[in-house]
């Protein structure tokens, strides 16, 4: 993910409803509420769905496609590379499983995209604070 990138993901993460906490938190801490906000929204639509509540679970569906597509728009292919478009397709069949979840009504397919968003931020989490500091000392040169 880039600095400059994490603009974008940031407004899809605002219009759809975040409260606070964007304004101090640091890049790394961006991406990790807009992977929260991606796994509750699609635990909200799986629990819609199972209530038969078909317009709410539309929206939730959709607001976590938003913060996906969000993601997508932060990558930088250049610095990230291969793991940058291997995140993009992961994320692009992500949001093709929610469709399909949305269509079919198929609570799996939210499980399936829960447990790969669950992965990566998993991944993320486990960036050492030496490394993410020591990116933001370089972008901040760089700037």
């Amino acid at each position: 993910m880039s600095y400059p990138n994490i603009q974008t993901a940031v407004n899809q993460y605002k219009q759809v409803g975040v409260q606070s906490g964007l304004t101090d938190a640091t890049p790394y801490r961006l991406v990790q509420m807009l992977m929260e906000g991606a796994l509750e929204r699609v635990s909200k639509a799986k629990g819609t769905m199972q209530r038969h509540d078909f317009i709410e679970k539309g929206r939730y569906i959709t607001s976590a496609m938003s913060i996906i597509d969000g993601l997508r728009g932060s990558l930088d292919f250049e610095v990230g590379g291969e793991i940058a478009v291997n995140l993009d397709n992961l994320y692009e069949y992500m949001n093709r499983r929610l469709m399909e979840a949305n269509t079919s009504n198929n609570p799996d397919l939210l499980d399936e995209v829960s447990q790969l968003m669950s992965t990566i931020k998993e991944g993320w989490d486990g960036v050492p604070v030496s490394i993410q500091e020591e990116h933001a000392r370089s972008k901040s040169a760089n700037a």
